[in-house]
């Protein structure tokens, strides 16, 4: 399928508008917001990180405000349990169905995953079990309820949060789950002039910690979300592109300072996220560019330090890096 001029040029100016609604909530963090609209685009996961007052749930607010999807937040905590978010079976006393159960019936009440956009917030301070159940959720866009298997509405994207320097009370995600997540953005400390600009925002005729997410409208339904999601589907990708994407992948597992590499996922997430950026940009194919451009938050949840790196103090940013400048890009 080829995507016509007139749809491409329809995407493009409902992504730039939802740009503009996220920068009326957040002030700079450019890449993060590109990060994450590319990401749901590309209906994958994010995992943002930041220390606190950053803007992490903020932005997660601004994508939701900015859809009029359906939106659900979970505050994860040590003693969440999995039924707390996939949902629970409540026994209810029906005297019309005497003969089963002695009465009695069971009526399933599902959970805030149940929604077009989940919220995680602080999604490491969950324990293992908690995670395993929202792995299924996050993979098989399900829940299995007493035997029943319940289909999640589309489109669905989690979004969790987690803050890089508090480690009391907090379970690192499995790697398992963090593979699911599709891009790991990393929020930082805005310039001086943002700063100014967000303390301007945030207090001008506003009480308490309230969020500035008055201005933000609705621009996108379901259908167009759906729609923009298909359409990245069909964006053009060439084979030498899609080669870079896997030479790139397959450079991290034997690079020095990188104890384990990005599977096969890996390429996929590449090549995903550059159809969604292409989008984004205007684009009706991919270019080299659009996978290196992107490849640190997509790469960089994926791989380990090895232990020397760890003891050297070296950052998986720095050795990702190398491994990008080491692998030639197609120049046609």
């Amino acid at each position: 399928m080829t995507i016509r001029p007139e749809d491409l040029a329809r995407a493009g100016q409902i992504l730039q508008t939802l740009r503009g609604e996220l920068a009326k909530a957040v002030v700079g963090q450019r890449e993060a917001v590109d990060q994450t609209l590319a990401a749901f685009v590309a209906s994958g996961h994010v995992l943002i990180e930041g220390v606190p007052g950053l803007g992490k749930t903020l932005l997660a607010r601004a994508l939701a405000k900015a859809m009029t999807l359906s939106f659900s937040r979970v505050q994860f905590t040590p003693d969440l349990m999995p039924s707390d978010i996939t949902g629970h079976a409540v026994l209810d006393r029906d005297p019309r169905s005497a003969d089963v159960a002695g009465g009695n019936s069971l009526r399933i009440v599902r959970g805030p995953v149940f929604t077009n956009l989940l919220l995680a917030d602080e999604v490491n301070r969950a324990p293992a079990k908690t995670q395993s159940a929202l792995l299924e959720v996050m993979q098989e866009y399900q829940v299995t309820l007493e035997g029943q298997t319940l289909a999640l509405p589309r489109p669905f994207i989690v979004i969790g949060t987690q803050n890089p320097i508090e480690t009391e009370g907090t379970y690192p995600l499995p790697e398992a789950q963090l593979d699911r997540f599709l891009v790991k953005v990393q929020i930082g400390y805005p310039a001086a002039d943002e700063e100014s600009a967000i303390v301007q925002r945030t207090t001008q005729l506003q009480t308490g910690d309230e969020l500035p997410l008055n201005d933000v409208a609705p621009q996108l339904d379901e259908r167009t979300a759906l729609a923009l999601q298909k359409l990245a589907a069909y964006v053009r990708v060439d084979p030498a592109v899609v080669d870079y994407a896997v030479r790139i992948t397959r450079a991290t597992r034997d690079w020095p300072g990188l104890g384990n590499g990005a599977g096969p996922r890996g390429a996929i997430a590449l090549v995903r996220m550059g159809r969604a950026i292409a989008l984004l940009d205007g684009r009706d194919f991919v270019m080299p560019d659009d996978i290196k451009r992107h490849a640190l938050p997509i790469l960089r949840h994926r791989v380990t330090l090895a232990p020397d790196a760890q003891l050297e103090g070296r950052a998986i940013d720095e050795l990702l890096s190398g491994a990008l400048e080491s692998i030639e890009a197609p120049r046609a």
